[in-house]
């Protein structure tokens, strides 16, 4: 004890450390009470070491907690959501923003940030009008609705759709479409926010129409197809396609409801990718709703779509709920440049990046990635460097079952492939790769061409050898 009083007697006050040249000159560059703070801080923490016995015999000096501070209080100030390569080769990859916004897009989300809008006025009378109308055109070119409108996400879109339309009702849903998203988000929990009540119908691989004509009731809300966006049930498997569901609605004067998921515009099968259906189709179909994701397959930014009848729209927009679940500014002109490329589908495969990467040729993933990895083996370190034969993801929740054949840059460096990997998330840009069997596997597919001297640069930081 006596030796922790004298420590803690020896600790410079918060005053000494400020004093020194060190910390007067970082005032050009913090604010004079975060680096106070940060003194503070380092202070405290060698105070608890002190009293816990952890403390090193010979205190740091003043000039090396300032260093200290300093250390800190760069790190702080770096923003913690930054610019990450994503050379993992899931193009929808959740944990990274799912789609890239076009350029057009990312342009478009900058003028509305950094200046006034006509977000809620129209400018030709100059009066008040709604926020969706900037929208609400291109949605209905793109899934042939009558109407649409947009929220925060395709949960919310569910959620506001089950309230506004079966609050206090049946929602009739195959046992073998209640699905899980991520995050834990169940689709029977979402059901009981709306306060409407779920009502199984079938088993997890079999539902026939007949199952959903027998639960109608004099309490039933509506019927609801979900599509199964995340995994695949196959072999002895039956559902009910959404024309006869339509079908069964009209009979019974209901509502049909459809979850299309990923937000597919395009034909994608035509690029070997098939299974994943349009929002075209349930609108064609008769489906009174059709609900999808704005940042999955569609390339654009995170929105829940929901597009069909009119009358049904204008009753979801009078919900109090609506302006809870609201786009910003931003995502809705980063959402209407996004639908403005789908009206030249030739257009829309160039220039929005989540359907490049996932039509890109292989011959021209190949030329790329063998161009890199001859710069690679340049540099110095040792490092071997080779083209492999792989598989992508989609990735998203979408095509579960469905891979893309590509090339990997597998990179075997001189260090271990865990370091490697860690050096490249620290950099700036951050860089995610795949580990695997000793090496670092880098996909190019989902590498943006502009970010491929960044990639180039981050990875001979990482390799060397002055690296600590």
């Amino acid at each position: 004890m006596a030796n922790h009083s004298e420590q803690l007697r020896h600790l410079p006050q918060v005053s000494r450390v400020l004093s020194l040249s060190t910390l007067s000159a970082a005032r050009e560059r913090y604010p004079a009470e975060a680096i106070t703070e940060a003194v503070r801080g380092e202070l405290d923490a060698l105070r608890q070491q002190i009293l816990q016995g952890k403390a090193p015999e010979t205190l740091p000096e003043p000039e090396q907690i300032a260093e200290a501070a300093l250390v800190k209080l760069a790190r702080d100030a770096v923003p913690r959501i930054r610019s990450v390569i994503n050379a993992t080769g899931v193009v929808l990859h959740t944990n990274l923003g799912r789609s890239p916004l076009a350029e057009s897009a990312a342009q478009a989300a900058y003028e509305a940030a950094r200046g006034y809008l006509n977000l809620e006025l129209d400018l030709t009378t100059g009066k008040r009008s709604s926020r969706q109308l900037n929208v609400r055109a291109g949605l209905c070119q793109l899934t042939g609705a009558e109407s649409a409108t947009v929220v925060n996400n395709c949960a919310a879109a569910t959620v506001i759709v089950l309230r506004t339309l079966a609050a206090g009702k049946e929602v009739i849903v195959s046992r073998g479409q209640l699905i899980e998203i991520g995050g834990s988000f169940r689709i029977p929990d979402i059901l009981t926010v709306s306060g409407a009540t779920l009502r199984e119908v079938g088993t997890t691989n079999m539902t026939r129409l007949s199952d959903y004509e027998a639960a109608i009731g004099p309490n039933t809300g509506l019927l609801m197809k979900i599509h199964t966006s995340n995994y695949r049930v196959r072999g002895f498997t039956k559902a009910v396609e959404i024309g006869e569901l339509v079908a069964l609605g009209r009979k019974h004067g209901l509502p049909v409801i459809d979850d299309a998921g990923s937000g597919a515009a395009l034909d994608l099968g035509r690029y070997g990718l098939p299974g994943e259906p349009r929002v075209t189709d349930g609108i064609a179909a008769g489906a009174d709703l059709v609900l999808f994701s704005g940042d999955k397959l569609l390339g654009g930014p995170q929105a829940g779509i929901i597009a069909g009848r009119q009358d049904l729209i204008q009753r979801i927009e009078r919900d109090p709920l609506m302006r809870a679940f609201r786009l910003d500014k931003m995502t809705l002109a980063a959402l209407e440049a996004t639908l403005q490329l789908y009206r030249d589908p030739e257009r829309v495969t160039r220039e929005l990046p989540t359907l490049r990467m996932l039509t890109m040729p292989l011959a021209e993933l190949r030329q790329r990635s063998e161009a890199f990895a001859k710069r690679l083996r340049a540099l110095p370190g040792g490092q071997q460097v080779e083209i492999l034969d792989d598989v992508a993801y989609v990735g998203g929740g979408s095509l579960p079952d469905q891979t893309l054949p590509t090339v990997v840059i597998a990179l075997t460096p001189p260090i271990s492939e865990e370091t490697l990997a860690a050096r490249l998330r620290a950099g700036t840009p951050a860089v995610m790769g795949r580990v695997q069997d000793g090496r670092v596997l880098l996909d190019l597919r989902t590498v943006l061409e502009h970010q491929e001297e960044a990639l180039f640069t981050a990875l001979a930081a990482a390799l060397a050898p002055s690296v600590p």
